[in-house]
């Protein structure tokens, strides 16, 4: 039975969202859930909200990491908060994947000299979904690593086709750049010299993608630096909370734009879905040893289940093992 490991106070909402979230997901996924936490606060917590933790496992943590902390901190000053010893359970082979609300710097820290990279990955890479007009695209790096090297751009982009081949049942997943301009002479150095190595790579490279182009699914994983692609990221999330908050000004108004709205009930419904983050669950942290799941700092018990639900689907399709073998493989091919 696939067992996630879950970090109980990571996050706004935490712990009454994480345990809550966890419940919903023992009871439907068929799994374990270990939660990682001050164990006093987190039985009190479930009797409080008279919630059974039935099913879940426990290993107690006596501190939480705060988002304000250095993320380094994890390492040695924090060595005892949930963060650090959930993934200390991963790396021990305790759990199939880790989940996390809490400071993504401590996250992308920890997961790299915790439960560490896979052989042959040079940076881990924070990979977000975003909604497009046809599906989802990954964004990585969205803000693991600010500055990067073209050849890291490529593992991105191998790492991102990895998970939506596997996870998303895309054949031939799209890979784009994310650039000023269309032409393959524009940017900086950085993309400049990715481009080429993107081209010879075995992915699905289709060139350079604009930020105007972002929501209309010209790509399926777009890589980009973490600078780059974390300004991306808030700018396309700042964006949906206005147009979402500017179409609900509109349709209630007054009478008639009420009258119009309840003819497209439906289709406002789904929109929101789409654009709910808490319907996908959290951003990938790619090229750690295994999944790692960094859950948005507001996550409520609907995307908590959601992320460990993504979790699971991580591990049920292999994804690191897919990551892995195409780096063993493309060693192998450069020494021969």
């Amino acid at each position: 039975m696939v067992n996630i490991i879950v970090d109980a106070f990571g996050g706004d909402n935490a712990p009454d969202a994480v345990i809550e979230g966890s419940i919903m997901a023992v009871q439907n996924l068929g799994i374990k859930v270990t939660l990682v936490g001050n164990e006093k606060l987190i039985h009190e917590a479930a009797e409080k909200n008279n919630l059974s933790l039935t099913g879940i496992d426990i290993v107690h943590a006596e501190t939480v990491i705060d988002i304000h902390e250095e993320p380094t901190s994890i390492l040695k000053e924090r060595k005892d908060c949930s963060m650090s010893v959930g993934l200390g359970l991963l790396r021990d082979n305790k759990g199939d994947a880790f989940v996390s609300a809490g400071s993504t710097g401590a996250l992308v820290v920890g997961s790299t000299f915790i439960a560490k990279r896979l052989k042959g990955i040079k940076r881990a890479a924070l990979a977000p979904l975003l909604p497009a007009r046809e599906g989802y695209m990954m964004l990585l790096d969205g803000g693991a690593n600010t500055d990067c090297r073209p050849e890291m751009l490529v593992q991105f982009a191998v790492m991102g086709s990895a998970y939506m081949k596997k996870v998303m049942n895309i054949s031939s997943p799209r890979v784009g750049l994310l650039n000023i301009g269309a032409e393959e002479t524009k940017g900086r150095e950085l993309e400049i010299e990715a481009y080429k190595l993107l081209s010879e790579a075995p992915v699905n490279f289709v060139g350079n993608i604009e930020g105007r182009e972002l929501p209309f699914s010209k790509c399926d994983v777009l890589v980009a630096d973490g600078y780059t692609g974390n300004i991306a990221l808030k700018l396309y999330e700042g964006m949906g909370l206005y147009f979402a908050g500017t179409l609900k000004s509109m349709l209630t108004k007054n009478i008639k734009t009420k009258l119009g709205a309840s003819f497209l009930t439906g289709e406002i419904k789904d929109f929101k879905k789409k654009m709910d983050y808490s319907e996908v669950g959290g951003a990938v942290l790619m090229g750690i040893s295994k999944t790692v799941i960094k859950a948005h700092g507001s996550s409520d018990a609907k995307a908590f289940y959601n992320a460990i639900r993504q979790a699971k689907e991580c591990v049920d399709k292999g994804v690191t093992d897919t990551i892995s073998a195409y780096i063993e493989s493309r060693k192998e091919g450069e020494e021969n």
